[in-house]
Parts: structure tokens; sequence; C-alpha cells
């Protein structure tokens, strides 16, 4: 099989799969440039979007780029590559991440995640109350073997389990709304109606918080309370999945933003919505809690995910991608 040809159609497939992914309050920290010599697409962190209170050690930020990285990847076999990823490649750069270097075809077919290019455009967050219909066990199973073949794990709690991660979600929920600087960090990163930032959470996309106090949904607009959306009743049992890692290092969160984004395709494609509770990962305490103290893992983000609608979305920006001293905006 002839390896196809990287020109100007492939690169616009390629960049706008990497920008669909996720990022911390659509933050898409990424910056992409190519190397047409090694046919490489380098992929640097953008660091003029931090998040200093919320992401001290930037781990978010390199799952955030993790998922590009997954998406490229998604994108690269659907056009007939192979693609080989490289994290971290030069010790002397700190802001490049990962290369991806487009190959030819891999022997005996493509990757087998070349399925999951159709649910890269469909995926997005939704905070809206799900219905409560639990996901077959056959779902979860293939969520986690997804993260497995990242090399990550998740966990699918018992009802037990999952009720003490929620407290631990809501208890840092709670200390974000009583800091005034991590709340309005926080609320620097809402659209309000009609702005044209490409980065940030429009009003449309934050969703209700939960009447009852049992589902602790991120409030944005703690400090406007008049942008807030009537509360609702969520789903009385949710189903929540943990993400970890063995270690934690920026590798580990990298592959962990890679698990991330395959678990999620993995959930659209089969219909399942999907919702991040981040919150207690920016505690050390509390993220330590939810490790548990008889586990020795590294927790990276709590999924929940059920059947329900499918929330706002959220705008990209364009993709700018260097070669050389060129460059090209592919939309």
């Amino acid at each position: 099989m002839q390896t196809p040809e990287v020109d100007a159609t492939a690169l616009e497939t390629l960049m706008a799969a990497a920008v669909a992914a996720p990022s911390i309050h659509n933050t898409q920290p990424w910056r992409f440039g190519m190397d047409p010599l090694t046919r490489a697409i380098e992929v640097r962190a953008d660091r003029r979007r931090p998040l200093p209170l919320a992401d001290p050690e930037q781990r978010a930020l390199h799952m955030s780029v993790g998922a590009a990285v997954f998406n490229l990847r998604v994108a690269a076999a659907h056009l007939g590559w192979g693609p080989v990823v490289r994290l971290l490649p030069d010790p002397r750069d700190p802001d490049l991440l990962a290369s991806v270097r487009l190959t030819g075809p891999e022997p005996g077919g493509q990757p087998s995640y070349r399925t999951l290019y159709e649910a890269v455009e469909r995926r997005h967050t939704s905070r809206m109350p799900f219905t409560g219909r639990p996901v077959p066990e056959r779902v979860t199973t293939e969520m986690i073997m997804a993260a497995r073949a990242e090399h990550a794990h998740l966990d699918v709690p018992d009802i037990v389990r999952t009720r003490r991660l929620l407290r631990l979600t809501g208890a840092a929920e709670t200390r974000n709304a009583v800091h005034p600087a991590r709340a309005a960090e926080a609320h620097t990163w809402i659209n309000t109606p009609g702005a044209e930032d490409p980065y940030g959470i429009p009003v449309t996309a934050l969703g209700p918080l939960e009447a009852a106090g049992r589902m602790p949904m991120r409030d944005f607009t703690g400090l406007l309370p008049g942008m807030r959306l009537p509360a609702l009743r969520f789903e009385r049992h949710a189903q929540v999945a943990l993400l970890w890692t063995v270690r934690d290092r920026p590798e580990d969160w990298l592959r962990a933003g890679q698990a991330l984004e395959r678990v999620l395709l993995v959930a659209t494609v089969h219909g399942v919505r999907t919702s991040m509770l981040h919150q207690a990962m920016e505690w050390p305490d509390l993220r330590a809690a939810v490790g548990g103290p008889r586990h020795r893992c590294f927790p990276q983000l709590l999924i929940r995910f059920g059947y329900g609608p499918e929330g706002g979305r959220t705008p990209r920006a364009s993709a700018q991608l260097t070669s050389g001293q060129d460059r090209v905006t592919v939309p």
C-alpha cells in the first residue's frame, strides 16, 4: 500500500482532530509544528493560558496535550499512516511534549483505534443531568481496556466507593467556592453570550448545578449568580470512573491524557455521555485521599458517565502548524 502524501488536505484533517481534544477549562494548551524531513508533527505546550491555582504543576496541561496527541494518532490512522509517538523526545526542549511521526501503514493493517475517528468530532463534555440508566458492563469493560491500552488504568467503583469519591470531589468544590482567588480564576474562563474568544467555556455549555447537592458539578459562575441556570435534579446513582497511573511524572500525565481521550471516544461510539470532575485533583491532600491509603496509584481524573443530552459545545481556536520559517493556519 502506498504511503499517503502529507498535503494540505491531510494536514487540515490532522489538525482538526487534534484541536477537538478536551482540555481543562477549554484552555487548548497546545501548539503544532511539522518537520518536513522526518514527517513528524511536533506537539508543544502553549503556556500562555496558565492556571496557576488549579494546575500549578501543569499536570492537567500535559493531560490535555496527551488527549490531542491521541486524536492525532486516530486521524493519522484514518488517513492510512501508522503513527509513531515519542513522548518528551528532547530533554533540552521542555516545551516539546511529543512528536507524532507519520510512517507507512502498519503491517497487518491499521491500528485498532482507527474506528474511533468518527467519534472525534462528536465527542464533547455534557454537564447536564443523566437519566440514571446503567451503562452496560460490556461498555464499561471496553472503556477499561481502552485505558489499559494506553498504559493507564480505569476503575469503575461500586456504590460505596462512588459516594466516597463524590464526597471528596464535593469537598474540593466547596474549597474552591470559598477561595476568592480560585473562584476568580475559574470565572475568567467563562465566555458570555456573543463573545468570540475561542478559549474558555460558553455560558451555554456550563450546565446547571444539582438541586439536591449530591452531584458536585463545578460552579464557574459563583461570582456572578445571575448567570446561573436553574438547578436541576441529577441522576440518583451516578456512574463514575477513576483514571489513574502507577507513576506521576510528566510522561505519565501525557499517557493519562491519551488514555482519557481513548476512553471518551469509546464511550462516544456507544452513545455514552461524559463529563470530567477534576476538582479533587487540584488539592494535594484530596488527590491523595482519592487514591486511598491502601492503593499505590496516582489519580488523574474522575469521569462521570451515563446516558442523557449532549450538552453544549465549546469553541476551538484555529490550529497553527509551523514548518521551518513558514506558518500555515489550518481551520
